[in-house]
């Protein structure tokens, strides 16, 4: 099979799954918006607290997203430093909390799409009968709660030590740009200041999405292979070296069809906001704001799992299907998950 028919299989496939069991995708979008509501609440303290403290408008603190408003907390808590370790301890404790409950979220997940990959047969292949979709029916709380607390404590040390990578990436890139802007100050050209800016942005950028891409790999070898953290980078690297053609097939197509989602929410979102400049109609901006949030949310979190289950897929081909005798009893090759199973 060519690598352009296996990419295209397996995102199919991962299609499928993910809405054969649909209520994963609730859950992931149900844990993200309560960790993003959880952030917001130190965030917008920090907000009371500036206004409090040094008298500053709540309106301009507020005015942007959240990144905006933790940036003008924290510059203007500079001044307190008392206050400002105060909320950062805060905002600390609601992420390692937040993330902790999505790291486990994501262990019962796994479970559930790895369970109905490995029962679902050759799914994608047309034409699509209904004894296949409800074979690949696989969630249920038990299973989902089961998943989440037998791998919740390699899931856990899995997202501590991405954090930490997030961390570390963080401080060098901080340490790079004050050291490039030193140069600016010391008699370097601004334009070699704005190109090296630019450049480091972009590296940065590059290696956070290959420590992502690497990260839900892990996860997927922890929580279907049952694997070691430690056994799980090994694999990976194995799987990697492998397949590497085919994930960045798949990662290439879900990242096309994100910016093309991304460009229609903007386009939608401006859209909305010349209706609520009409007497009477911006009355239904609110709802109609609210509803294609909704939806783009839970949109993002599909196309998030199709990703996850098409590699879920590639790596079952890849390593936990066994060899299937060919034809008359002489040599044979592995079983992907495209195949009809043998009788």
């Amino acid at each position: 099979m060519k690598a352009r028919g296996v990419v295209r299989n397996a995102l199919k496939r991962g299609a499928l799954l993910t809405a054969a069991n649909w209520q994963v995708v609730v859950i992931q979008f149900v844990a993200e918006t309560t960790f993003k509501l959880l952030l917001a609440i130190p965030i917008l303290g920090g907000a009371f607290l500036v206004t409090l403290l040094l008298g500053q408008s709540l309106d301009e603190l507020t005015a942007g997203d959240l990144r905006e408003i933790m940036a003008a907390v924290t510059a203007a808590l500079l001044a307190r430093p008392a206050a400002l370790i105060g909320f950062l301890a805060a905002l600390l404790v609601v992420l390692l909390g937040g993330s902790i409950i999505m790291f486990v979220v994501k262990a019962g997940t796994i479970t559930v799409l790895a369970e109905a990959d490995g029962q679902a047969g050759p799914i994608g292949r047309p034409p699509l009968r209904l004894s296949e979709f409800e074979r690949a029916m696989r969630f249920s709380m038990a299973r989902f709660t089961s998943g989440a607390s037998r791998l919740s404590r390699r899931f856990v040390t899995l997202g501590l030590i991405l954090m930490g990578l997030y961390g570390a990436s963080a401080a060098l890139y901080a340490l790079a740009v004050v050291r490039t802007y030193q140069g600016v100050a010391g008699g370097a050209p601004l334009l070699g200041w704005t190109l090296m800016a630019v450049l480091l942005s972009s590296l940065l950028i590059a290696w956070v999405t290959v420590v992502n891409l690497f990260y839900l790999l892990t996860q997927i070898v922890v929580g279907a292979a049952d694997r070691s953290v430690a056994g799980a980078f090994r694999e990976v690297l194995q799987f990697l070296r492998a397949d590497l053609r085919n994930v960045a097939g798949v990662f290439a197509f879900v990242l096309m069809l994100v910016v093309v989602a991304t460009i229609l929410s903007l386009m939608a979102t401006w859209g909305l906001g010349l209706i609520a400049f009409v007497p009477l109609a911006g009355l239904f901006v609110l709802p109609l704001q609210l509803g294609a949030w909704f939806v783009r949310s839970l949109l993002f979190e599909y196309l998030g799992l199709t990703a996850l289950t098409a590699y879920l897929t590639l790596y079952r081909s890849h390593r936990l299907v066994p060899v299937v005798p060919a034809p008359g009893g002489v040599g044979g090759e592995p079983a992907g998950p495209f195949d009809e199973p043998m009788p």
